[in-house]
């Protein structure tokens, strides 16, 4: 089934906005942090008066959009029975000891009914009357242990035209269960954008239709289930949000047989199951993070963990499309409860500067050819299946912290290896294997959803393709009902049917195996054993050497304990923590430092084990014809004019309010003090905290706080 390009589905999604962010609150010059696109959040959110809400957004010159969630949300119209006269909250996500799964009072997870669907059109409808140019329905999620309710075993029925059956009582009815509620999320965001695009083309404008979303890797480990890569087929959905931050990247993960985060690879990881899922596709996606989090730490631990995590989505050079922040009034005007202190903090102005620096660098981030440093072509092999054997555990059979999937990416990924992640869903797509050269599967964390994928691996690996197949295939998932032991085929685990479409004869004892052009080694260990295991990684790394030796690149497996990668004028960079030496990084050179304030300008950087850069490359700057240029900004910078006969630069910044904006401006001589004037819009002078001249780069380091309204910069040379 081919799926139809973001562009060519809908005329909003071509309007050029590159970056986005999500509110309920009305618009406020303190938060107001100047993306492209506002997804102004819920009908019944911030108190009501959703159209006021998007049209003084509107009036600040946002592109607006409407997002709401799919599994929960301010309804509790729908539950309390101001909707239909009915109460609903028998619908809601029930675990076994008959208690809702909540996400706020009188909000539970929901059981996504059609009734409950129809109430949600009530709210597309209103969003599309009011203008918006797209609709996100976000975070389609089903618990795995809330499988209970009243609501869902009536959809079990008429699912599966039997009986109920407790997800708890076996394999099969975990992974039945799991199934149905992937169906039901599925249905309903077919149902939900097919009304919305019907809709808004009777009304004369075409929406977008998104759906932000965890990645497969997160909704696995944290035991939920979710439609991900199947929604490709639904011709409605034009793109998705990649909601990966901080609290989902800082869930800990075994390698080496050591427990801990590793924020910045597991990152890497969700980020590359996104961008893998929908790459194939040509669907739009926008890569999210968050600079705070809600859980109690330091704002160190924040400023840290957001770089790891920002620094993970540049290594995506075919992504410019962002959503820079959820909720901004909760940033630049929240207080939390962190480590160390009594009272709640505001965000420290030093990191509310760093922020916006970063934000405004997104905004001018482009795509890029250039690879991530690293041996390319090594990918991991997922599917939505992940998420239907996590809860609750079978026969003693147990995946710790998705240890099966990690077990297959964390020793290449420590090794410097920038591994890759395919979706199983996407092997129909010729683009999805085009550039692997070695494929990485297991079946001890996810099944076959179809025999159709057997034959696109068979097919790959004749072709020259090297696969490396890892698993003992005696988990308690192997014997459910499924198309392999069933219609006439009796084999006793998955794999058996993958081996003979490859034309394979597995025999205890032989590792390696030729199927046309290509080469197949079966392990027989499960993934989650090499990391499990002090030492265990080795066996992975010792095939992977083998199996890329053997490939067209006739070149040995690098490996290294960093991440390069350049994207125009900018260069992100990351040293493992637990990679194969404890050596720095050093690049030498001129750059200026996004990840500091105070915007220094470097001739070295040395970056330890643990920590992540992002550059601006003055010498390639010098390369560039521009005389005058501001190549770094905690703001948005409109209006930008250079008068060469008047020797004269003139531009206008906005940021929030209250904050201090940090700017460096190449220019062709320094100009005098008195040259420099900062003024509001209706002529007021605004105070300059800080100005600085580096010779070297010829550029001009300018401190101030923004102001309502913006501020204008004059340079006289």
């Amino acid at each position: 089934m081919k799926a139809q390009s973001a562009q060519g589905t809908s005329p909003n999604l071509q309007t050029g906005s590159k970056t986005s962010f999500q509110i309920a609150d009305p618009w406020n010059a303190h938060y107001d942090v100047r993306a492209d696109i506002v997804m102004v959040y819920g009908i019944n959110d911030a108190g009501g008066h959703f159209e006021q809400r998007v049209k003084g957004w509107r009036e600040e010159g946002y592109n607006v959009q409407f997002m709401t969630g799919s599994a929960w949300g301010q309804y509790k119209d729908y539950f309390l029975g101001e909707y239909d006269g009915k109460k609903h909250f028998d619908e809601g996500q029930t675990m076994k000891n008959g208690e809702i799964i909540w996400h706020g009072h009188n909000v539970p997870y929901i059981v996504p009914t059609l009734n409950y669907l129809g109430y949600l059109k009530t709210h597309i409808k209103r969003a599309i009357d009011a203008g918006v140019t797209a609709i996100y329905l976000e975070e389609p999620e089903f618990w795995a242990r809330a499988g209970y309710s009243p609501a869902f075993k009536k959809e079990w029925q008429d699912y599966y035209h039997f009986p109920w059956q407790p997800e708890d009582s076996t394999a099969e009815a975990t992974y039945l269960s799991s199934k149905l509620k992937y169906h039901l999320y599925y249905r309903a965001l077919d149902t939900l954008f097919s009304y919305a695009k019907r809709y808004s083309r009777s009304e004369g404008h075409e929406v977008g239709c998104f759906v932000p979303t965890h990645s497969l890797i997160n909704y696995s480990s944290w035991q939920i289930v979710s439609p991900e890569a199947s929604l490709a087929s639904l011709k409605n959905v034009d793109g998705y949000i990649a909601q990966v931050w901080t609290g989902t990247s800082r869930e800990p993960v075994y390698y080496d047989g050591v427990k801990k985060e590793r924020v910045f690879e597991n990152a890497f990881l969700e980020y590359g199951s996104m961008v893998s899922m929908t790459a194939p596709t040509h669907r739009k996606i926008y890569l999210l993070t968050d600079p705070i989090e809600d859980r109690r730490h330091s704002w160190d631990d924040y400023k840290r963990n957001y770089e790891a995590t920002f620094t993970a989505e540049l290594m995506y050079p075919s992504v410019d499309n962002y959503e820079v922040m959820p909720w901004p009034s909760r940033i630049y005007l929240g207080k939390f409860q962190v480590e160390g202190q009594k009272e709640k903090q505001p965000i420290p102005p030093a990191y509310a500067t760093q922020v916006q620096i970063m934000v405004n660098a997104l905004q001018q981030m482009p795509v890029s050819e250039n690879k991530v440093s690293g041996a390319e072509g090594i990918a991991v092999l997922l599917s939505n299946s992940m998420m239907f054997q996590r809860f609750p555990t079978h026969k003693g059979y147990d995946d710790p912290q998705l240890s099966n999937f990690y077990g297959m990416a964390m020793p290449l990924l420590e090794q410097g290896v920038p591994v890759s992640t395919v979706h199983m869903e996407n092997l129909g797509y010729p683009a999805t294997l085009k550039n692997v050269k070695v494929l990485i599967m297991s079946y001890a964390n996810m099944k076959p959803q179809s025999p159709k994928v057997h034959k696109q691996l068979a097919d790959w690996v004749k072709g020259g393709g090297h696969l490396i197949y890892l698993g003992r295939d005696d988990d308690p998932f192997q014997s459910v009902r499924e198309w392999w032991n069933m219609d006439g085929l009796h084999h006793k685990n998955a794999s058996e049917d993958l081996f003979k479409q490859m034309g394979i004869v597995y025999k205890k004892g032989q590792t390696m195996y030729r199927s046309g052009k290509g080469r197949v080694w079966i392990v027989r260990k499960d993934p989650k054993e090499l990391i499990l295991e002090k030492g265990g990684g080795t066996v992975l790394q010792n095939l992977v050497k083998a199996a890329y030796a053997k490939t067209k690149t006739n070149k040995g497996l690098q490996t290294k304990n960093n991440f390069i990668l350049r994207r125009g004028s900018y260069i992100a960079m990351a040293v493992l923590a637990d990679g194969p030496t404890k050596d720095p990084l050093i690049l030498k050179g001129h750059f200026i430092n996004l990840y500091d304030p105070e915007l220094p300008v470097l001739n070295q950087l040395t970056l330890q084990p643990g920590s992540q850069a992002l550059l601006y490359d003055l010498d390639k700057e010098k390369k560039s014809s521009n005389k005058v240029k501001v190549l770094a900004v905690a703001g948005r910078v409109t209006d930008s004019l250079w008068q060469a006969d008047k020797n004269l630069f003139t531009c206008l910044i906005k940021g929030p309010v209250e904050t201090v904006n940090a700017m460096r401006i190449k220019l062709p001589k320094q100009p005098e003090a008195k040259s420099i004037v900062l003024s509001t819009t209706d002529g007021q002078k605004v105070a300059l905290e800080e100005m600085s001249w580096d010779q070297a780069s010829a550029t001009l380091f300018l401190k101030f706080k923004h102001q309502a309204g913006g501020v204008h910069l004059s340079i006289q040379l």
